[in-house]
């Protein structure tokens, strides 16, 4: 046999490397030419002239404008369950998304330091190449047979959790029927996927049911988006209507529980159990971890087939960090909690009517709330909702308000969260300067709103 030949080979290498630069090459993104658009001083584009800061600009100088101080991005200096320390100043928190009030709990904390003398604070790596723990496996088991599903995926965030579920599993020549009130990250995972969508009245499954009757043959898949339990209003839909619907058109039913698990059920598994459905009759379960779970990220939940094709194809889970290590056992810890006392559920949902009733009795208008841990105050007017807010801030209660364009004109509020560290005390009295400012509210000026 005649020796290799070694300069063919040679050869045949720089051959390779020299395809491989140019195809590097033409992939590479070219520079972008220059649009003659401003510049700052430093040489790099002015933000502030981006269209989109016009808005926030505008919105700013109304406040300072009128003389009224923002309400939001209030910097909290430390928090104690239902209360929080604003400029030295320690006030009664209904603006708290830990509805069990777990947050601060011995057992939720102590899990949290277990996990980082075990791991560490970062899982290190996406899962799929190396950042998959077993905090992760059991999490994801723990979380399944909460709500009664086969399986669970657990993600780093709740608003990408919905944005990677949309564009995962939808596509152009599919379509997403959604709710008018559902979440920001529905309509972004639209906006992703290439889907068309269709918003619907809302909790208005009888709409849904006469417009599929006419489009559903025009798409290959249809999926139907509610949530357990509404951020704004604090209602919940008839689920059972809507599988009748789904089931009627052959579509996919997904319900985002992120205000509604640990809420809703006599022991806090959401709609599913607070309504007698089976959760098998839902093909896509979504929840968050940071609101009864007091942690952060977001979870699916439904068939094995389903979770496997998130934790493959999901560019949300794929490419990102794991999640991390003191999150995954606070939600995981949070979960035994729950389960281990229902009581602070069953306790949650007596002060939550209680809000409701005290509330009516005080002639607030509570809008479409059931009474449950999310609860508005309708004010109508965006700038009166806002002095409300600050001046309950005064009074010593942080209750945030909710102003337009996030909801309609003349439908501002105040949204109160409620948890089970309240009790009716501190209830009462919150909703009695609501009231007495409120009345205040009818008669002002806006130059007397400006002046305090």
């Amino acid at each position: 046999m005649p020796p290799p030949d070694k300069t063919a080979e040679k050869s045949d290498r720089q051959s390779l490397l020299a395809n491989l630069r140019q195809t590097h090459e033409a992939k590479r993104p070219r520079p972008v030419v220059s649009t003659g658009r401003s510049k700052s001083q430093s040489g790099s584009f002015d933000f502030s002239r981006h269209p989109a800061y016009s808005e926030v600009r505008v919105a700013k100088a109304a406040g300072q404008t009128l003389g009224v101080q923002s309400p939001f991005f209030r910097v909290a200096e430390a928090v104690r369950t239902t209360e929080a320390k604003f400029d030295g100043k320690w006030v009664r928190n209904f603006s708290s998304y830990d509805y069990l009030s777990l947050n601060l709990t011995e057992q939720v904390q102590g899990q949290a330091k277990q996990a980082i003398e075990n791991w560490g604070i970062s899982a290190t790596a996406s899962r799929l190449v190396g950042g998959e723990r077993t905090v992760h496996v059991e999490l994801e088991k723990r979380l399944a047979h909460f709500v009664g599903t086969e399986s669970a995926l657990a993600m780093v965030s709740g608003h990408a959790t919905n944005m990677a579920l949309v564009s995962t599993l939808l596509g152009p020549g599919d379509l997403v029927l959604v709710d008018t009130l559902a979440h920001n990250s529905i309509y972004e995972g639209i906006r992703a996927s290439g889907a068309a969508h269709s918003t619907f009245p809302h909790n208005d499954f009888a709409w849904a049911d006469q417009y599929l009757s006419t489009a559903r043959s025009r798409y290959k898949n249809v999926l139907i988006v509610i949530e357990g339990l509404y951020s704004m209003d604090g209602d919940a839909p008839d689920l059972a209507k809507f599988i009748e619907v789904k089931r009627r058109h052959d579509t996919w039913l997904m319900v985002d529980e992120a205000h509604s698990v640990g809420v809703l059920g006599a022991t806090g598994r959401g709609i599913c159990e607070e309504q007698q459905v089976d959760p098998s009759d839902v093909e896509i379960i979504m929840g968050t971890l940071s609101k009864a779970f007091c942690s952060c990220g977001g979870f699916i939940a439904g068939s094995a087939a389903l979770v496997d094709l998130m934790r493959y194809r999901a560019p949300g889970f794929v490419y990102s960090v794991g999640l991390s290590m003191p999150n995954a056992a606070t939600a995981m810890a949070s979960v035994d909690a729950i389960e281990n006392a229902p009581e602070r559920v069953q306790e949650l949902r007596r002060l939550c009517q209680f809000f409701k009733t005290t509330a009516e009795e005080l002639a607030l208008d509570t809008g479409p709330s059931q009474g449950y841990a999310v609860c508005p105050i309708i004010i109508g007017d965006s700038l009166k909702a806002v002095w409300i807010s600050n001046k309950l801030l005064e009074a010593g209660f942080n209750v945030l308000p909710i102003i337009t364009p996030a909801v309609p004109n003349k439908s501002a509020r105040l949204r109160f969260f409620l948890n089970y560290g309240h009790d009716e005390d501190m209830i009462r009295a919150v909703l009695t300067e609501t009231a007495v400012l409120r009345e205040r509210s009818k008669t002002m000026s806006l130059q007397e709103m400006a002046g305090g």
